[in-house]
């Protein structure tokens, strides 16, 4: 399985330092600020399912930190093994350059067997929870590590398509810890989040344009242009259109404020075929989408509660 990954190790050379492994270092190396906001989605498909399961956390707080605790891993085990197949082109993007891998702290090798520690210690502790949880959990490992990471994102610009799919599955995890994950609730969270990370990806791939065009990854705006990304852009921002009525049984608050937000993002990006400045516009954008993402799952375990 690991034949296809070799020569890219090979292909880096393990850069020598004075300076030890820092905190910092290390929260960089499992990237720490993606790890975090993993976890609402989870926490949130978790609350949801004891809701609508008629269950109690007192009976769940347990679970809670199984689930918590071995799906942030597993997803820590996918960012750092991602970390150690693009430490080449991490050595060319300014914003990824002081990343362990790239300033030589922290040995290749070294990365990758915490990759593979961190990703078995979280199995064991999904184990402890239920086999749909491993399931779901490896969906998402898999699709990140191997079928984005290591096959399409220096290929494709579809990259983002299956980079989304990895991610838009944590709220499945959760869910599936208390029960079956065939109800609408779930499966539209999940559609949610894709979405969102179509539109997240697409605006750093704007703001870090000249970065990903000096590393030659195959992302949408530098193959085919900024001005088709934002079309794109449109597209998905009318798909997420619907998405809070798809969740009215969740109450008339949550679907009026996720609809503002969504109307005002669409607002936000077709803007950006008024503006000149692609960079700010797509900044505006990205910094739009995490506080989309915090202010529509947080609101979700407060209406839900």
């Amino acid at each position: 399985m690991l034949t296809n990954i070799e020569p890219v190790e090979n292909n880096i050379k393990d850069k020598k330092s004075d300076h030890q492994l820092k905190v910092a270092d290390f929260l960089s190396l499992v990237k720490f600020k993606v790890l975090i906001a993993n976890l609402l989605p989870i926490l949130t498909g978790f609350v949801l399912a004891l809701d609508f399961f008629h269950q109690s956390l007192m009976d769940y707080w347990l679970t809670s930190i199984f689930i918590c605790v071995g799906a942030m891993l597993v997803i820590a085990g996918a960012l750092v093994m991602n970390n150690w197949y693009d430490a080449d082109i991490d050595s060319v993007m300014e914003r990824t350059k002081k990343r362990p891998t790239v300033t030589g702290v922290m040995p290749l090798k070294a990365v990758f067997i915490l990759a593979i520690c961190l990703t078995i210690i979280g199995y064991t502790l999904l184990f402890m929870v239920n086999v749909a949880t491993i399931w779901f959990a490896f969906i998402g490992w898999f699709t990140y590590v191997f079928l984005y990471t290591m096959w399409s994102k220096r290929r494709y610009t579809f990259n983002t398509f299956i980079g989304s799919v990895s991610g838009a599955v944590t709220p499945l995890i959760g869910w599936a810890s208390v029960g079956s994950i065939f109800h609408v609730v779930p499966i539209v969270l999940c559609l949610l989040l894709f979405i969102w990370q179509m539109l997240h990806t697409y605006a750093i791939a704007i703001k870090k344009y000249q970065e990903y065009l000096a590393a030659n990854v195959a992302m949408l705006p530098v193959v085919s242009g900024i001005n088709r990304t934002k079309r794109h852009m449109v597209i998905y921002l009318h798909c997420l259109l619907p998405i809070p009525f798809l969740l009215s049984s969740l109450g008339l608050i949550f679907v009026l404020v996720t609809s503002i937000l969504n109307i005002g993002w669409l607002i936000l990006v077709v803007s950006g075929f008024l503006m000149k400045d692609d960079t700010t516009w797509a900044h505006w954008n990205f910094l739009y989408s995490v506080n989309y993402l915090m202010i529509v799952f947080l609101l979700l375990i407060i209406v839900t509660l």
